[in-house]
């Protein structure tokens, strides 16, 4: 439940923090705004605060067009839990509510659409048809604001059933019509922007932020082909729902400014979720930092690099591949092998960008190879075989609504697979901020070099004190080993 003195509190100093962690409504002027709203602030009692942005519009407020609560920072609750509510928001936040119905959701998830429901609407406010219901008006907005596609094409891209749904709920949550909006995000601006051109938006995140410490190791692990990072920008290929596309981040102060190309807009969901996940944009850097910072070995670190951010995966099977090849072999050697079988089995882009030329392999591709094909040695030729057949099957799941627990055991079950690729595999591609590799070589360098127990059962006994954040410190101690030697991995 949210206390409303607190709340206030952070709404009074205006607290950039805890935007998208909560949602603060005016009763008197009917609009929900993000904590930090530079608005005058509002009387005690004539606020309410709402744990999401659907409960506050199910609620009857619109948003604030001043400080635009819905592109406030994703709340970092929902990556660190493990249970119903986490993984059903993950999934939501991906498209899958659009694409596969609550049904969908349910049957992904294990469970009835009616625990579903119950259980998203005690905890956030809302069940899972308002909450995609309310990223479905922010996809259509963003469409209207840095695209030219027809308004009526916009509501079908961004998921609405109808245009008299998608009309309604635009005029609902923004007191505006599409027409409107698109109208006020021309004024003062030049020639219009191409049908078919890139999608440019930002996506914020909390400060501090190292972000320049994710575009190293994001460079060090880059496979040709399918990614690169050039003068600061990062760029990769998206297999998405319904195409193709390529994403171009850069950092800036507070955001990341992107840029989409992609084949079909109604992707244009899952692809910011991805790119989320992948810079671990809706980490609150501030929790993290105090915990780790109560470790006096690890306290130097964090001064050095406050907001070290956990790399995501912007495709749970790719990771997984990937996580294989670096089995037992050096950083470089695992790109090479991985850009041979980009080349061999990848998707050729209609358009590339730059370098960027293909899509990763699929797991049904790769599963179809004879294993005697893979560069790679015949133990784990077997073993990616395996991987790859589990994985185009669907008796192994890595999207973000999976089970973490229940994936570590059916990885660990694949003849190959040990729990460094496995705690590897939860730690990225399923965004769990709890994982330590204590019998990394890397970890266990930064341990020695931060003057803490090296052997795994020590490090893991102090490791405990680190929970629930044993993944950033994990970052923080391959970034101290990475300054000493060249034995990192992952």
């Amino acid at each position: 439940m949210l206390d409303h003195e607190t709340c206030y509190r952070a709404v009074t100093s205006r607290d950039e923090r805890f935007d998208g962690m909560f949602f603060t409504a005016v009763r008197t002027t009917g609009i929900y705004c993000r904590p930090s709203c530079p608005a005058r602030t509002p009387k005690p009692e004539n606020v309410r605060f709402y744990r999401s942005a659907a409960e506050a519009q199910t609620a009857g407020y619109r948003a604030c067009r001043r400080c635009r609560p819905d592109v406030s920072p994703g709340a970092p609750e929902w990556n660190m839990r493990a249970d119903l509510v986490g993984r059903a928001m993950r999934l939501v936040a991906d498209g899958i509510v659009d694409r596969e119905g609550v049904a969908g959701l349910a049957g992904r998830l294990g469970y009835s659409e009616r625990q579903v429901h119950r259980a998203l609407s005690q905890e956030v406010g809302a069940g899972p048809l308002r909450l995609a219901r309310a990223q479905r008006a922010q996809t259509a907005r963003v469409l209207l604001e840095t695209t030219d596609l027809p308004v009526t094409d916009v509501g079908y891209a961004a998921g609405f059933a109808s245009i008299r749904q998608f009309n309604d709920t635009m005029r609902e949550i923004f007191a505006s019509t599409p027409s409107d909006l698109r109208r006020r995000s021309r004024r003062g601006l030049g020639a219009p922007r191409s049908v078919a051109g890139p999608i440019e938006l930002r996506l914020p995140y909390r400060r501090p932020a190292d972000l320049a410490g994710m575009l190293a190791f994001l460079t060090v692990r880059a496979v040709p082909g399918i990614e690169e990072v050039h003068e600061g920008t990062y760029r990769r290929s998206l297999a998405l729902p319904h195409g193709t596309g390529v994403a171009e981040v850069t950092p800036a102060d507070g955001h990341l400014q992107a840029i989409l190309r992609l084949t079909d807009f109604r992707d244009l969901a899952s692809a910011v979720a991805r790119c989320r996940r992948l810079f671990d944009l809706d980490a609150d850097s501030v929790a993290v930092d105090d915990v780790l910072m109560a470790e006096p070995a690890l306290t130097p670190l964090v001064r050095a690099t406050p907001g070290i951010r956990v790399p995501g995966a912007v495709d749970g099977d790719e990771l997984a591949v990937r996580a294989v090849l670096g089995q037992q072999v050096s950083v470089a050697a695992a790109r090479r092998v991985a850009a041979r079988l980009v080349q061999a089995y990848g998707k050729p882009l209609d358009t590339p960008v730059a370098g960027v030329t293909h899509v990763f392999p699929t797991s049904d591709a790769l599963a179809a190879v004879d294993p005697a094909a893979f560069p790679m040695p015949a133990r784990r030729q077997r073993t990616m075989h395996e991987l790859t057949a589990r994985l185009a099957g669907g008796r192994l799941r890595l999207d973000p609504g999976a089970d973490r627990a229940e994936v570590e055991r059916e990885l660990t079950a694949i003849p190959g697979i040990g729990s460094w690729t496995a705690g590897y595999v939860r730690m990225r591609a399923l965004s769990d901020p709890d994982v330590l590799l204590a019998d990394d070589l890397g970890v266990r360098h930064g341990l020695a070099w931060a003057g803490l127990p090296s052997d795994s059962a020590a490090a893991t006994r102090v490791a405990e004190a680190w929970r629930p954040w044993r993944s950033y410190a994990q970052m923080h101690l391959w970034a101290l080993a990475a300054t000493e030697t060249d034995d990192t991995r992952g």
